[in-house]
């Protein structure tokens, strides 16, 4: 027997989804901007905006453009390590929080792409229950 019910009609995920783009930053973990961690400057700039959720990672190892490699050793207390601060929103919201970022004159690394979003096994018109809208 199937661990799939073959009582219920197959779900269509791409008709439970919909487009926006995901933005990400990635940013040092101890460069400050304005008394603060920058990533934390990110995600409050993104709230003020209107972007419903953001998330920051820390990465246990990486290098940029100079070729220099940060790696988290276990007696470390403060590290140099990179943060990856994600976004998933409208085209719209991210140019504006890009906006920001040119305007308090911040050089970051950016990528910006299309993407899908959606709850699978959740229809919609049921998001509201589950999900704030992303727009």
């Amino acid at each position: 027997m199937s661990a799939e019910s073959t009582d219920q009609p197959p779900r269509d995920w791409q008709a439970h989804s919909q487009d926006a783009v995901f933005l990400r930053f990635i940013v040092h973990e101890n460069r400050r901007f304005r008394g603060k961690p920058l990533y934390d400057w990110l995600l409050l700039e993104a709230k003020k905006l209107g972007i419903p959720g953001g998330s920051a990672f820390r990465g246990i190892a990486g290098y940029g453009r100079h070729g220099v490699l940060y790696e988290e050793h276990f007696f470390e207390l403060a590290a140099d390590l990179p943060v990856e601060v994600r976004f998933v929103c409208s085209a719209e919201l991210a140019y504006r929080l890009l906006d920001r970022v040119e305007a308090a004159e911040l050089s970051l690394f950016y990528a910006l792409s299309p993407t899908r979003y959606g709850i699978a096994g959740v229809a919609r018109d049921e998001w509201s229950r589950v999900l704030p809208p992303l727009f």
